[in-house]
């Protein structure tokens, strides 16, 4: 599933061919994706222009000059695929499948910008115009927000036996982590991803905010992290997965300076968690 690297990746390609230009045309190419379309999201796009393209947490959202917002999740396979004179060579990746073209925007620069998913675990909605989706309700601050602050996270892990990982994979504390550069964080803040959020002392907890802004600032720097299916609106590959120092690397030597420990996979709630046994206490 994208995080926050990937998604915002995503929306710095598509900024320079959207943000700021008309949708001319608009297509839903079916009813439903992981959830049903609005009925009137044609209708609601053509014509429109968007304004401002934000992310939030692992949304995106395209501001709309006559009020209210596109919301977009890639889910697992989603891809937004841009087309047109602006790209000027541009040749579609034939393992891309036509078929799974879902929702299609036509600007009147000339672009095409395609949400196409395989799997179809994406959606797409809209917010009217002064609504709150409840997807975005009780999202956390951004990792990048003043407001998601060593104080801040002192004050929400402070007695709690929750894994510190779990907590940090908790939407509602903080918007956008996932499982990739939670492992990351915690590996480069030498925290043990079991260790309970409550007792880790505010020195470490004020280095975990600093690392990860810094994982997620060089995983962005990177492209994302293309594991599976993620691309690049350019539909270039990410690259931050060569500069994994845990993540999916169970038996591999540690990467700290003089570590002899190999790199460790365990399971929590159902996910995998990779750490290193010896650095991460």
């Amino acid at each position: 599933m994208p995080e926050l690297p990937e998604v915002e990746t995503v929306r710095r390609g598509l900024m320079p061919h959207l943000e700021g230009q008309r949708i001319a045309r608009a297509e839903a190419r079916r009813p439903d994706l992981r959830w049903p379309l609005p009925p009137d999201l044609v209708q609601v796009l053509t014509g429109a222009t968007v304004t401002a393209l934000r992310r939030r947490s692992k949304y995106l959202l395209a501001d709309l000059d006559r009020g209210g917002t596109l919301l977009l999740h890639l889910g697992m396979s989603g891809r937004m695929l841009v087309e047109g004179a602006s790209q000027g060579g541009f040749h579609r990746d034939p393992s891309i499948l036509p078929r799974h073209d879902h929702v299609v925007l036509m600007t009147e620069a000339g672009t095409t910008i395609t949400f196409n998913d395989a799997r179809r675990f994406g959606m797409v909605d809209l917010i009217r115009d002064g609504a709150t989706h409840p997807l975005l309700a009780r999202l956390g601050p951004e990792p990048f927000d003043p407001a998601f602050s060593a104080g801040y996270l002192r004050a929400v892990f402070a007695g709690r036996r929750v894994p510190v990982k779990q907590a940090l994979l908790d939407q509602k504390i903080v918007a956008g982590l996932g499982n990739i550069y939670v492992s990351e964080a915690l590996h480069r803040a030498g925290i043990d991803p079991r260790r309970a959020a409550g007792r880790i002392g505010a020195p470490r907890i004020a280095a975990l905010v600093g690392h990860v802004r810094d994982v997620l600032a060089d995983a962005i720097a990177a492209g994302g992290s293309s594991l599976r299916d993620h691309r690049q609106a350019t539909g270039e590959l990410g690259y931050f997965q060569h500069s994994f120092r845990v993540y999916d690397r169970e038996g591999a030597p540690c990467p700290t300076p003089g570590c002899p420990a190999a790199i460790r996979r365990i399971v929590q709630s159902g996910r995998s968690s990779f750490f290193c046994p010896q650095c991460q206490r």
